[in-house]
């Protein structure tokens, strides 16, 4: 990718380099290490890049692009040995060890290991020269890649190298993708382009194995239809180009009789096929299948009565042929990798002793940390596994996967965090498992790519910048844009009860502090402050869809986009109504709020478009949980406007009880719906009639209620009222379509003291679960 527009320079240097001491670009993956070597080197219009039979030829090739694409009207490739013109920049590019390649390098030394590289820009006057040498061919290419990050605009316009010297390589063998989510698979063209993608990222590794391509799974016996295969080969030509592991995987684990000849037969022919199109890397996956039932009486005979030990047993003398008599027999191949039946926990087990006894050593095993999707991963659990599987464990990271309930209507922008810094020392390897929308998952992938390449080295913030900067195509303004658009699908769910990344924590953090303001007595100053951002929220989606932004991203984030939208104009509405009757205009105030209100239900009507995942037409989620409960309360704020305290949330400081707690655990108890954290919940027993109330600390008027239900919600609920906690009035029937958050109003009419939400009739086989209920109103005193 370029930065910014391309440039086309006079064949004379011009412009002045940046000095020596002008700080260097941020390039990504952050390099192991990286400083100054003196002042830029103009890019020339005429360009001279030296190259032999031992450079890489898509480094080459990438190269020369780049250097058009910055300033430079003619490139001429030359062998080693050939003069150069005085005053033009050359390039050099190829092995570390090539003697002008060493001698350019000028002590910066290539490292040993596999895909390093050392860098150098010399621009002492009359000599304008870069050093590239890799280790291997990778590391050309990967020099190269950072080479891309280091141009930089001239005070004329024009293009000058940062002078910089770096000497870099991966800290983990393996990273990159695997697409292994349920749903709608990845296209052609999408797939194509995330090899480019995964190129300029210095990720080495693409896992194929859709869930829903029926010839990885459900058909892995029979063979390509010959178009499928050409797809494929075009794909492994595109990897091969981009210097990544395209890896074949077939799961046959929910049919294959392991002890039958012809099924192993069968499978290495699947894998045969791939190796005579290119691929080189292959995997069995043996995840999400029984292993209570065989599938042929003679694996019954071959490895004895059903159980996890037999599972075991049957997929080590699997696995252990295909890499003795398949891998190892096709010099070149890699090692076979494997996802274990039991692959996200660290329990111990005759199923993992097995495999950690038996399986060849060979073999590369996947682990997905202690839970599908877990909350963090840490050097402890990570070194606890490598014991548990008998060698270092491949990480198949659920992030930004969102493929399941917890992630209906969401996209997964936040970071990549929370896996700790030394990592490298325990696993071979992380690849990320994306979203069904590809070029959306950018962002995480961008960020996974950088913390296996640099784990010690890696900064998520920092990180995540320049992820919304590769997409914005280095457009500042169009990244600035991202960023709040971002902020607002930051929720990262797991399959538990506690998301581990929070919702919009950047809003959140406004919207406390409007909040804070406004009680202080500083409202015309909280109200500008916040506006200023709702206008930014309300412009985001404008400015992504403006040209700078990757088109495949508009594409996969439109739905989310035309939500952002319409919330950002409601929360504009809602402080421009907040700030009207401040000054007294209340009949100003009632129509921007009814705009407000009006700008609400359209974005809550926003669904999913085109429908890729296995939730379908969801209803969007923008910034669910901060936004929209900024909106409620100051929407019922200006309804009890005159009264003392209108607009408080009543629910915090009340008490909780409900009639069943699933389980009778703690983690899921009635309290946790008042608890002011979407990070926690209450859920009930198994049954339609369950329900929730809050005692309220003082007897209210109350003007909102809002619900906001986890995967397990209602299809219908009524929101009842009491002043004793014994008698109930029915305040409001509700029958949602989708689980989200539920904004009910209520007349506030009477005084009360408790409210609650009723259970009529339940969306799932289980029973209620609420992250947290929230009644809003002014105590009657």
């Amino acid at each position: 990718m370029g930065h910014g527009q391309p440039a086309h320079a006079d064949p004379a240097p011009t412009g002045a380099a940046q000095p020596a001491s002008a700080p260097l670009p941020p390039v990504s993956p952050t390099p192991r290490s990286i400083g100054r070597s003196g002042q830029d080197a103009v890019v020339t219009g005429r360009v001279v890049v030296v190259a032999d039979g031992r450079t890489d030829p898509a480094a080459r090739d990438r190269l020369v692009r780049e250097l058009r694409a910055h300033g430079a009207d003619r490139v001429d490739v030359v062998a080693p040995g050939r003069a150069t013109p005085r005053g033009l920049l050359t390039v050099r590019l190829g092995p570390a060890s090539r003697p002008d390649i060493a001698a350019a390098l000028s002590g910066t030394s290539a490292p040993a290991q596999a895909e390093g590289y050392a860098l150098r820009v010399t621009a002492d006057a009359p000599n304008r020269e870069v050093a590239l040498g890799g280790t291997d061919a990778t590391g050309q290419y990967y020099a190269v890649q950072t080479l891309r990050q280091l141009f930089v605009r001239t005070a004329e316009d024009g293009w000058s190298i940062a002078g910089a010297q770096v000497a870099d390589h991966p800290s983990m063998p393996l990273r990159g993708t695997i697409e292994g989510f349920y749903g709608l698979p990845w296209t052609p063209a999408e797939r194509l382009d995330q090899m480019d993608f995964h190129g300029d990222v210095k990720a080495n590794t693409y896992v194929y194995a859709p869930k829903d391509d029926p010839y990885h799974r459900d058909k892995w016996r029979e063979p390509y239809p010959s178009d499928k295969l050409t797809e494929l080969g075009e794909l492994i030509e595109r990897a091969n180009a981009n210097h990544v592991r395209f890896t074949f995987a077939v799961s046959p684990g929910a049919s294959i009789c392991y002890s039958d000849p012809a099924d192993r037969a069968a499978l290495k022919a699947k894998l045969g096929a791939l190796h005579d199109l290119g691929a080189r890397a292959f995997s069995v996956p043996l995840d999400d299948i029984h292993y209570t039932a065989w599938n042929c009486e003679g694996d019954r005979r071959a490895y004895g009565t059903p159980g996890s030990a037999a599972a075991a047993r049957a997929q080590v003398d699997l696995l252990n042929d295909v890499q003795r008599n398949f891998v190892a027999a096709r010099p070149g191949t890699r090692p076979l990798q494997m996802v274990p039946t039991e692959y996200g926990d660290l329990g111990d087990s005759s199923y993992k002793r097995t495999l950690r006894a038996s399986l060849d050593p060979a073999v590369e095993v996947m682990w997905t940390g202690t839970d599908v999707v877990p909350p963090s991963i840490t050097n402890a659990q990570a070194e606890a596994a490598s014991k548990l599987f008998g060698r270092e464990v491949f990480v198949w990271d659920n992030y930004p996967v969102n493929d399941f309930g917890a992630t209906s209507g969401r996209l997964l922008l936040a970071p990549y965090d929370k896996r700790e810094a030394g990592l490298s020392a325990h696993l071979s390897g992380i690849v990320a498992n994306p979203m069904n929308q590809p070029y959306a998952s950018k962002i995480a992938v961008f960020g996974a790519a950088d913390f296996a390449w640099n784990d010690r080295g890696y900064d998520a913030v920092a990180s995540w910048t320049r992820a919304l900067s590769y997409l914005a195509g280095g457009d500042g303004e169009s990244a600035a844009a991202l960023r709040v658009f971002a902020d607002l699908e930051h929720l990262a769910p797991t399959f538990g009860t506690t998301p581990w990344q929070e919702q919009a924590p950047e809003l959140a953090r406004r919207v406390n502090r409007f909040w804070s303001e406004w009680g202080a007595g500083r409202r015309t100053e909280a109200l500008a402050e916040l506006r200023a951002y709702a206008v930014s929220i309300a412009r985001a989606p404008e400015r992504i869809r403006g040209g700078a932004v990757q088109a495949g991203f508009v594409a996969d984030a439109d739905s989310w986009l035309d939500a952002t939208e319409l919330w950002g104009r409601a929360a504009v509405a809602m402080v421009d109504a907040v700030a009207a009757r401040q000054t007294g205009d209340a009949d100003r105030s009632r129509v921007l709020l009814a705009e407000s209100r009006d700008l609400q239900e359209r974005a809550e009507a926003v669904r999913v478009e085109p429908a890729r995942n296995t939730w379908g037409n969801a209803r969007v989620r923008v910034g669910d949980g901060v936004l929209d409960a900024f909106l409620v309360r100051s929407d019922v704020m200006l309804e009890l406007w005159d009264v003392a305290g209108g607009g408080e949330n009543l629910a915090l400081k009340g008490t909780a009880r409900a009639s069943s707690v699933e389980g009778n655990l703690d983690r899921l108890a009635a309290r946790h719906v008042n608890d002011g954290s979407n990070g926690t919940r209450w859920a009930s027993g198994y049954g339609d009639g369950e329900w929730v109330e809050i005692k309220l600390a003082a007897p209210a008027r109350v003007a909102a209620v809002t619900v906001a239900w986890e995967a397990a919600c209602a299809t219908e609920y009524r929101i009842e009222t009491s002043d004793d906690g014994v008698n109930w009035t029915s305040a409001a029937t509700r029958r949602p379509t989708a689980c989200g958050t539920d904004v009910v109003r209520l007349p506030a009419d009477r005084t009360v003291t408790h409210v609650r939400m009723r259970g009529v009739t339940r969306a799932t086989t289980w029973g209620y679960s609420i992250y947290e209920m929230a009644v809003y109103g002014a105590p009657a005193a």
